[in-house]
């Protein structure tokens, strides 16, 4: 199984790309952890956020792996535990799909893109730098992975 995190925005700090590359190596190859960034719309030229979410919701459509469960990160998502996020990482591994973890722009995602995911998820109650919640979600997946093969990386 392939997880991908699909994230709008192109020009992170370097530490933000050390910290993800550094969980997504811990990762085992029965379930790999990619990246995949998709250009933020430019945020001036008069466009309203609506448009630019849709436009940006087009980049993320052509980035999404094919047939890939569509998982997006929102604030009104469900909020997991360590412990139910791997029984979800049990689960999407049994189902034998990639998954695809997306985290929209500044603006959010597109309403036709969260309708048509699979599962809405959140990482926390608090707003989140973009470049923070790569990393976050990285280590919350690689934690959960570390859960379900009784790893001593989580602890009680």
């Amino acid at each position: 199984m392939r997880l991908a995190i699909v994230a709008v925005g192109t020009r992170m700090p370097g530490w933000v790309d050390e910290a993800f590359g550094d969980f997504a190596k811990r990762m085992p190859r029965e379930c790999t952890l990619d990246l995949v960034e998709v250009k933020a719309e430019p945020r001036s030229g008069g466009k309203t956020a609506e448009q630019m979410m849709a436009a940006e919701a087009e980049r993320i459509r052509a980035a999404l792996p094919p047939r890939a469960r569509l998982v997006i990160l929102d604030e009104r998502g469900e909020d997991l535990s360590t412990k139910s996020l791997a029984q979800r990482l049990e689960r999407w591994l049994g189902a034998g799909d990639d998954v695809a973890l997306v985290i929209g722009g500044p603006d959010g995602l597109d309403p036709t893109l969260k309708q048509a995911a699979h599962e809405k998820i959140r990482l926390s109650s608090l707003t989140l730098p973009h470049a923070m919640v790569r990393v976050l979600l990285a280590e919350a997946l690689y934690r959960a992975w570390s859960v379900t093969k009784n790893h001593p990386y989580h602890r009680e």
